[in-house]
């Protein structure tokens, strides 16, 4: 039948082609990005090319978007019934973004590349592959910068007007020694101004404590409650107690104590609706990939041009993606597939964003939300802490819009994350095997995120100078390209990606975290102690807290720890390396130790994990300096002899990896090339008839 032909029944039935057309003007009222804003377009960079591509053009602007709050699509948002309609019962947002497109457009490769911001940080990417990259804001407890994707969301309030109120908790840790005064921060990434400020400042009931000693698992020693009558919301930086009053700060009238942890409870109003950011990326997504123009006929830039959506996000944003599958926004208004594709990286948790009052710019420290939920790609029943069988991919499931998934993660993960449930369940007895839809790869032995990579044996130095160990340099983003890569090949062209690679706890990979069961080695300067590694604990949060989905009310702060979860991690090698999992190529030809975890210098917490940072301990350059030193870790001369006999054995590991597909050949080049321009080891002519054998030996 030709094209023409088919068209005709339309045109004779005119009622019907009604009805089509206010059906589909229907669903799109539902979840429309009602107004696209375009504030600027230019062609970036100057116009210069990229590969084959050509020029890119970057267009920014505004999303107004809509949200029916009586659809089934939208109904799990919390609070989202408490939030202001217009005047057609829609629910409203205004979200930035940036999308990023070849300016010839037959250039694209029809990929939407949705990258999830990290706090609202995040830029579009003009590569060699043509894909359309998108960026926008999710975040809604993030105040406007022209520096980052926002978005502004609405505030919750009682059907007759009046404030909603509840409790939440602000921590205070390191303030300087004799400091009367301290800002009002509610999560451990900080964030100024607080975006829920007490609902008075009086509030008899607010409680302040101090304590002299904390433990990882929650243990808290030396607690005393300071008199309502000695603090104040107020600053007292200028003034006197009881100071200037002020919403985000407090003042105390002895002034805070260096070696103290403070913890304020008190009660807050006007809650954001956050998880309208979940419903925005959604609506967003499917507007740049489906839609002609918006309801004023302003077009989509790139419409036409995408035929498949996948998402990456990282360590925040990675949770992101995993709270976005599991709680059902993968199925847009039109009950249409968002992503095809979905690549959460370094992400252990779900992201705390969906219960009243909630902050989803935390960090896993204490009492922080993010790791009661659903961690598992498979239905797990979670019989330790009570939640019923499920896992991330229910929802979609059901709807039959879950995408294909690649995860990935490193060894600051299992440290500082609280990854092992999520592959070995709370009860650690057997590892939870992966739906057909999934791949999981390790990288081992990396800090959060990956370092700077190269090929040198002295460190840069400490992370940030708050840890005891240099940073460690194990890279990530080799393998994150080729995976990426994998990604978007199993969802165009279905090429299946690289079997799965990850440590298994039968297999013994997995271990508890104590110096006999790792294996560490006896290294000298490798500190190593019970406090270094963040465990998961088992918090109750009060009746209307519904943990399975990290949404609902929280009633209880601080909450109360019922248990602590078994938290494993990685074994290692006589060297203090890990073995298990998908090695980058300075993994595979060590110059040190490269660790997942370190340790906090100075401070209330020192001693303990310095946060997600890994460390680094270098191998001695000879075998001299290694017996001098008292290390049991052969020297880097005893391994490879001479800087061609290093360069041989990076040259092996880059050809297993271009061969697995999880290096690109163009990277493999480039290490290749700053492995033989290291200066690692002398050269050949340089080093004695030993190291010159050793290094013929590597080569052969």
């Amino acid at each position: 039948m030709s094209l023409r032909m088919a068209r005709r029944p339309r045109l004779r039935l005119p009622f019907l082609a009604g009805l089509a057309a206010a059906s589909l003007m229907a669903a799109a009222a539902g979840a429309d990005v009602v107004r696209l804003e375009i504030q600027s377009r230019e062609v970036a960079n100057g116009g210069a090319p990229v590969g084959a591509i050509g020029a890119y053009e970057i267009i920014r602007g505004l999303a107004h978007g809509e949200i029916d709050p009586r659809d089934r699509h939208n109904t799990i948002i919390q609070d989202l019934a408490l939030a202001p309609r217009n005047a057609r019962g829609m629910v409203e947002y205004v979200a930035t973004f940036a999308l990023a497109a070849p300016v010839d457009r037959s250039k694209a490769a029809r990929v939407l590349l949705y990258q999830v911001v990290n706090r609202g940080n995040g830029q579009v990417t003009l590569g060699e592959e043509g894909y359309v990259s998108l960026i926008s804001g999710w975040q809604g407890d993030l105040a406007a910068s022209p520096a980052l994707q926002t978005i502004r969301v609405p505030v919750a309030r009682q059907p007759d007007g009046a404030p909603v109120t509840g409790p939440v908790l602000a921590r205070f840790v390191d303030v300087p020694q004799g400091s009367t005064t301290a800002p009002l921060r509610l999560s451990s990434m900080g964030g100024s101004p607080p975006p829920y400020l007490p609902a008075g400042l009086g509030q008899p009931d607010a409680t302040l404590t101090m304590h002299a000693v904390e433990s990882t698992t929650g243990v808290i020693g030396g607690q005393q409650t300071i008199a309502r009558s000695d603090w104040a919301f107020a600053n007292c930086e200028r003034t006197p107690f009881p100071g200037t009053p002020d919403a985000t700060r407090i003042c105390l009238k002895s002034g805070f104590r260096a070696d103290r942890v403070y913890t304020l409870v008190y009660t807050a109003q006007d809650p954001l609706v956050l998880g309208v950011g979940l419903a925005a990326t959604r609506d967003i997504v499917s507007f740049f990939r489906h839609a002609k123009a918006d309801r004023g006929g302003t077009p989509n830039p790139v419409a036409g041009i995408v035929d498949h959506a996948v998402s990456i996000g990282d360590s925040q944003s990675g949770n992101f993606i995993r709270t976005f599958l599991h709680l059902g926004f993968n199925q847009d208004e039109a009950d249409r597939i968002v992503w095809d594709g979905a690549f959460p990286r370094i992400a252990a948790r779900q992201t705390p964003m969906n219960f009243r009052f909630a902050l989803p710019g935390g960090a896993a420290t204490l009492f922080e939300p993010g790791s009661e939920g659903v961690l598992w790609w498979t239905r797990y029943d979670d019989a330790v802490r009570g939640v019923a069988p499920a896992s991330l991919l229910d929802r979609c499931t059901a709807t039959r819009t879950c995408p294909k998934i690649i995860e990935a993660f490193g060894s600051a993960e299992f440290w500082g994350l609280r990854m092992s449930p999520g592959l070995i369940g709370t009860d650690a007895r057997s590892d939870i095997p992966l739906p057909a839809n999934v791949r999981r790869y390790y990288y081992p032995g990396t800090t959060h995120g990956g370092g700077r990579g190269g090929f040198q044996i002295e460190p840069s130095g400490a992370a940030g100078n708050r840890c005891v160990l240099p940073d460690n340099p194990n890279p990530e983003s080799d393998t994150t390209r080729a995976l990426t890569r994998a990604l978007v090949e199993w969802v165009t062209r279905d090429t299946p990606p690289p079997d799965s690679r990850y440590p298994l706890v039968a297999r013994g990979d997995l271990v508890p975290a104590t110096r006999a069961a790792i294996g560490l080695p006896d290294v000298p300067g490798l500190p190593f102690n019970d406090q270094i590694l963040n465990p998961m604990l088992h918090y109750a949060f009060g009746p209307s807290f519904q943990a399975a989905d990290v949404s609902g009310v929280i009633d209880r702060w601080p909450p109360s720890i019922r248990q602590v979860i078994p938290t494993y991690v990685p074994r290692v090698n006589a060297d203090g390396n890990e073995t298990a999992g998908l090695p980058s190529v300075l993994h595979q030809a060590p110059l040190g130790t490269y660790l997942g975890w370190n340790v906090t210098a100075a401070g209330f917490f020192a001693g303990h994990g310095c946060g997600f940072a890994g460390g680094y301990l270098p191998f001695a350059r000879t075998a001299a300096e290694r017996q001098a030193a008292g290390d049991p870790r052969p020297s880097v001369e005893e391994r490879y002899g001479t800087l061609e006999g290093y360069v041989c054995v990076v040259r092996r590991a880059i050809d297993r990896a271009v061969d697995d597909r999880v290096l690109l050949p163009a990277d493999g080049r480039r290490l290749l090339d700053q492995a033989s321009s290291s200066h690692v080891l002398p050269g050949a002519t340089g080093s004695s008839a030993a190291n010159r054998a050793r290094g013929d030996q590597l080569c052969r």
